[in-house]
């Protein structure tokens, strides 16, 4: 691919794009994040698209569409402007939000998730306007800024507004590729739900001399908790956690063994020494659709140099749980705090505090704008499409599944070796530019299979379903 072909003035504005620190967890970062949704809305407004900035509970949301044919399709696409915090800052190449070009891969917090993937989209839509005097279908940018802290502000605004969001199908480039260069739909994620446990035992930290033996120690009690979560055979251990699990069909195991990876990839990738998991399933299918118990982060006691001999008073630990079809992140959550409670050993105190939530995602890959996608897919990429069940989670997509009742595309943009949510994220020239031309290619499969679509079918158009909730 000749990446000599990208118009300079577009890597450019990517660049511009990932300056901004639009860290959404963190309030210091607040103004940053305001300003990147006020960039992308002056973006679309220069592009000849109505942008407006719609404000919610927390940051704003940024929708800009075309003026409207009621003959044709309309194409949301779904994206977000905020990014994961870049610590740790000393593992980075360059400072995280100073992007830099290098090895044909530009770097920076963002770069692939999701600015990088997203812009593809809009240099798309950019150059088919410069190319072109109609657009194969009506378009819609729907960006929120808090897909990273679960967009908790996006459902009662996609419910307040759905008549003005009406749309035939949604498009997501916010996953990854299987590998690098093959083109993928994932046809499902994983869902997410969050605890924040904190173990308190004395009311001060205590000399582990004079103390010692006689009172139980807050890490050793957290560690304990830890363990208990699952078998030594990596099964979850929580009782009823697997109740739920929708098995996967022999298909799916089909398409499995299909994908241009192995396990060994899976392991190269992560730099493990080994794979691990639960029985029955290799890593791919783990991955994809086996719900897990994560520990994310552990702290308490002494963290300094050399060593102190202190029982500290408290200590805490973080747990996600990835969900899969059909489990429900409340009854999830009851039944890891029922668990945890059962196991908490005496003398310490446990406080258990809920976090974010988000749904697990399915559909259908054969659906008549999937089939247009895969299609769409394969001629950009000249090689056949790899169905996959992502790991990764979108908390909102399966709120805008049910809000709009379209289809929802996943189509990834991302390289494995992405390092997405880590330090050195990075985007190769070679994905924004197929991402550019598959945006085009598909705006123009989803416009011929439309009409078979309306005439078939008694569901009405996006925009008769807009009139109809006026």
């Amino acid at each position: 691919m000749n990446l000599q072909n990208l118009p300079s003035s577009l890597l450019q504005e990517l660049f511009e794009f990932l300056r901004f620190p639009s860290v959404s967890a963190n309030p210091s970062y607040a103004e940053q994040t305001r300003a990147c949704a006020r960039w992308l809305c002056n973006k679309f407004k220069s592009l000849g698209l109505e942008s407006n900035l719609w404000e919610t509970t927390g940051y704003p949301v940024v929708v800009a569409r075309n003026s409207p044919d009621p003959s044709k399709p309309t194409v949301l696409i779904y994206g977000h402007y905020d990014v994961q915090p870049p610590e740790p800052l000393d593992a980075w190449h360059n400072p995280p939000f100073e992007p830099v070009l290098r090895d044909d891969r530009v770097y920076a917090r963002g770069a692939s998730d999701n600015k990088g993937q997203l812009f593809a989209h809009i240099a798309g839509l950019e150059l088919l306007l410069r190319n072109s005097n109609a657009l194969p279908t009506n378009i819609l940018f729907l960006i929120e800024g808090e897909e990273e802290i679960g967009s908790c502000s996006l459902p009662a605004f996609l419910n307040q507004h759905q008549r003005q969001l009406a749309c035939d199908v949604v498009i997501v480039s916010d996953s990854g590729m299987v590998a690098h260069g093959f083109p993928t739909l994932a046809y499902s994620l994983r869902g997410i739900t969050a605890l924040e446990c904190f173990v308190k035992g004395p009311s001060h930290d205590l000399h582990s001399g004079v103390y010692g033996g006689a009172v139980h120690n807050p890490i050793a009690a957290a560690a304990r908790l830890i363990a208990s979560l699952h078998h030594p055979d990596g099964r979850v251990a929580i009782q009823g956690f697997y109740d739920r699990v929708r098995p996967l069909e022999a298909w799916e195991r089909g398409a499995v063994k299909n994908l241009p990876i192995v396990e060994d990839d899976i392991r190269i990738q992560t730099g493990a020494p080994s794979l691990f998991g639960e029985p029955g399933f290799n890593a791919i299918e783990r991955i994809g659709s086996r719900p897990t118990a994560e520990v994310n982060g552990i702290g308490g006691g002494y963290q300094g140099p050399g060593t102190k001999t202190v029982i500290p008073s408290e200590a805490f630990f973080k747990l996600t749980f990835r969900l899969v079809p059909d489990q429900d992140a409340d009854e999830i959550l009851t039944l890891a705090e029922e668990h945890l409670r059962a196991h908490c050993p005496p003398g310490v105190v446990l406080t258990i505090q809920r976090g974010h939530s988000g749904n697990w995602f399915f559909s259908n890959p054969n659906a008549p704008y999937a089939t247009a996608a895969r299609e769409a897919l394969r001629e950009v990429f000249g090689q056949e499409v790899a169905l996959l069940r992502e790991g990764g989670s979108i908390p909102i997509l399966s709120e805008i599944q049910k809000i709009f009742g379209v289809e929802c595309l996943l189509l990834a943009l991302a390289s494995p070796d992405c390092n997405a949510h880590a330090p050195n994220e990075n985007f190769p020239l070679e994905n924004l530019q197929r991402g550019i031309t598959l945006h085009q290619t598909l705006l123009r499969r989803i416009a011929s299979v439309f009409p078979t679509l309306r005439g078939s079918q008694p569901s009405p158009s996006a925009e008769q379903r807009a009139r109809s909730t006026c």
